[in-house]
């Protein structure tokens, strides 16, 4: 008399599936990467530019005309320089940078980007840590 075997291992239908869930992540993150790159560029010129020694002493206007240069410089695409506020608040300036993107996925499926990190005081090298506190 012959037992059989039992084979294990997976099905055909499994390892499809596998295979579609590996594919969607993999077009997610080749979709989502550049926008994240470009946040990151985006980033170290806000923060450069508000630890430049000159920008506590220089107006809005000229702090935007150099965000608006080096973003020229640098082809970014997703933040418009206008969008870039620049503002003062009880004697200090603010360099508010916040934005998001809406990256298209597949079909009706669209991943958005939140950069909302990007609120500098001129002359401090990091954001701070509450940035809803700032009153304008």
């Amino acid at each position: 008399m012959m037992t059989r075997k039992h084979e294990s291992g997976m099905s055909l239908l499994g390892t499809l599936c596998i295979l579609f869930m590996l594919g969607f992540f993999a077009v997610c993150i080749i979709r989502m990467a550049p926008p994240y790159f470009e946040y990151l560029t985006v980033k170290s010129i806000i923060s450069k530019i508000a630890m430049d020694a000159n920008s506590s002493i220089e107006t809005n206007a000229t702090i935007r005309r150099k965000i608006a240069n080096v973003f020229n410089s640098n082809q970014i695409s997703q933040l418009a320089p206008k969008d870039v506020e620049v503002y003062r608040s009880k004697g200090k300036t603010y360099i508010d940078g916040n934005y998001e993107v809406r990256v298209p996925i597949v079909w009706r499926i669209d991943a958005v980007l939140m950069f909302d990190d990007l609120l500098y005081q001129v002359g401090d090298p990091e954001p701070p840590s509450k940035p809803a506190t700032v009153a304008r």
